[in-house]
């Protein structure tokens, strides 16, 4: 789900990674729609003529597939999932076994499914899961020769270019997704109120922090602005966005590199412009923005705005924004939610890279072939497919003029449209878009008209000689760094110097010397000025 590339450092450190895949080993445009609805299908089991029309699979042993998913799980999960094993008993004498880490702590929990070796057969990849450095070291099957016999009409559904857009050292490590869409963020905050108290539209920094000040004057009981406790990736690196003119997604190790200057690679730690960025943050937690304790809070950014405790987000992508809009007015039609992109400040948008959401199927897997022809049906059958994005129609939702419609709302409804997260296997022929999802698409409409490309998600880091260090650095900016992004060090030019001299002792010059060598490299091999 998340809504930018994001760097998440690892607390486990690399070396554990790298030892348990050295241990590990794993096996070495047409669309099939189905008829009818999902729900419907019968649980027969496979037989030896429906074996023989699945592609040249072996599929006599009955097996269960293990798929992650990050994020929470939706309340119908076991009943999506009893109707999905129909269909896949069936097609592909399999049963799946959906899995989900939970928002909390989800990038340690993926790390470790990652080093543990436990079979996994599918896992959810994207940039800010840092699928480019997991292929590059080992984590993933390569799927080249996989896909041709397990797999041929997803091979042939995806664009070439987009298979040749996710490879790493020329190896195809994920299935992206094909849907073509924005996940720039913008600001979100309740019109409603805002048209109420006559406060001004949030453009930018100060015209949203006016914003939030005239929540906190006129509704005193209610929290301005949703922030939780990782507020690096969901208030630092979303602050960043909205005027910076950062190259794609928030970089790692304290880096700074501008689009308009790719070849420049700087520290933004202990800079003059994070201590500028650092003194509006401690402001906003001096006027209660948000809790003091935020570095305890867990919900999600965006359930707070739906139950109305909270007015505004600072960041959210159109897609995130117009869901978290359908719920809201599921229970409160009478409320209203605004969004601004980032794109009015920033003057450009850049359009999601292949790698932005993806699935790969993990060294551990015991059916690695399996995995992908079932990953086949959830993008390419529709009756997988719908299923699995909006439950069962007629219980979850209905279609109404073309339009997807939740019947009932977010508490009574066990299954909201893309209730499993399922953003990788989104088929545009096969996509139900409620009504306000027209205001998305006109959202995206304007931000092709000031559409660069992403030059930084092509690029593949290698953190092998510096594993350690990289650890070291991720456990001194939660330790040092985080309470500075919550705004609850007073002395901002003490706190950073503070933790410099941590981060400098872990190894942070080594770290960012090697990563702009490897940046310096990319460029100049892609041609980018």
């Amino acid at each position: 789900m998340r809504n930018k590339a994001k760097w998440l450092g690892t607390v486990m450190a690399g070396v554990m990674l790298s030892s348990a895949l050295a241990g590990c080993s794993g096996s070495g445009n047409t669309k099939t729609e189905g008829a009818g609805n999902a729900g419907k299908s019968g649980n027969a089991p496979a037989t030896d003529a429906a074996a023989e029309t699945t592609k040249g699979l072996d599929t006599s042993k009955k097996v269960e597939l293990q798929f992650y998913m990050l994020g929470d799980a939706p309340k119908d999960l076991a009943v999506i999932q009893e109707e999905v094993n129909k269909l896949a008993e069936a097609d592909l004498n399999a049963t799946v076994k959906f899995n989900y880490t939970s928002w909390t702590d989800w990038d340690q929990k993926y790390k470790l499914l990652l080093s543990s070796g436990q079979p996994i057969d599918l896992i959810f990849t994207a940039d800010w899961t840092q699928y480019q450095a997991y292929a590059k070291s080992g984590a993933f099957l390569p799927l080249d020769e996989l896909l041709p016999a397990a797999a041929p009409e997803l091979q042939k559904y995806v664009p070439t270019d987009m298979w040749d857009a996710v490879k790493i050292n020329d190896k195809i490590y994920t299935v992206p997704a094909t849907y073509k869409e924005y996940v720039n963020n913008g600001f979100v905050y309740r019109e409603d109120l805002r048209e109420k108290y006559n406060l001004p539209v949030p453009k930018d920094i100060a015209t949203f922090e006016a914003y939030l000040d005239g929540i906190k004057a006129n509704e005193p009981e209610m929290q301005p602005l949703s922030i939780n406790s990782d507020v690096k990736t969901n208030l630092m690196d979303v602050f960043r966005e909205i005027s910076d003119d950062t190259v794609g997604g928030p970089l790692p190790y304290g880096v700074g590199i501008k689009y308009g200057k790719p070849g420049e690679v700087y520290s933004y730690w202990g800079s003059d412009e994070q201590k500028k960025d650092l003194e509006t943050i401690k402001r906003w937690a001096g006027k209660g923005f948000f809790p003091k304790n935020v570095l305890n809070v867990k919900d999600t950014l965006q359930a707070p705005v739906i139950s109305g405790k909270t007015a505004a987000m600072l960041g959210d992508n159109p897609s995130r924004y117009n869901d978290t809009l359908i719920k809201m007015q599921a229970s409160h039609p009478d409320w209203k939610l605004g969004y601004t992109s980032f794109a009015e400040t920033r003057g450009f948008a850049t359009p999601v890279h292949p790698i932005h959401n993806g699935f790969a199927v993990p060294r551990s897997s015991k059916n690695p072939e399996r995995a992908l022809a079932f990953y086949e049906k959830m993008v390419t059958d529709k009756r997988y497919n719908q299923l699995t994005q909006y439950g069962i129609e007629g219980k979850n939702y209905e279609v109404a003029d073309g339009y997807y419609k939740m019947i009932g709302d977010s508490t009574s409804n066990g299954f909201a449209r893309e209730g499993m997260n399922g953003w990788a296997w989104r088929n545009p022929e096969f996509m139900l878009f409620d009504k306000g999802y027209d205001g998305v698409k006109a959202i995206f409409d304007e931000l092709d008209k000031i559409a660069k490309p992403d030059i930084f998600t092509g690029f593949a880091e290698d953190y092998s000689a510096y594993q350690s260090e990289r650890a070291a650095l991720e456990q001194v900016e939660k330790q040092y760094f985080y309470p500075l992004y919550a705004g609850l060090i007073d002395n901002i030019d003490e706190g950073v110097e503070t933790a410099m001299s941590k981060a400098k002792q872990a190894g942070l010059e080594k770290v960012q010397a090697a990563y702009k060598e490897q940046w310096e490299a990319y460029v100049a091999e892609k041609g980018i000025k």
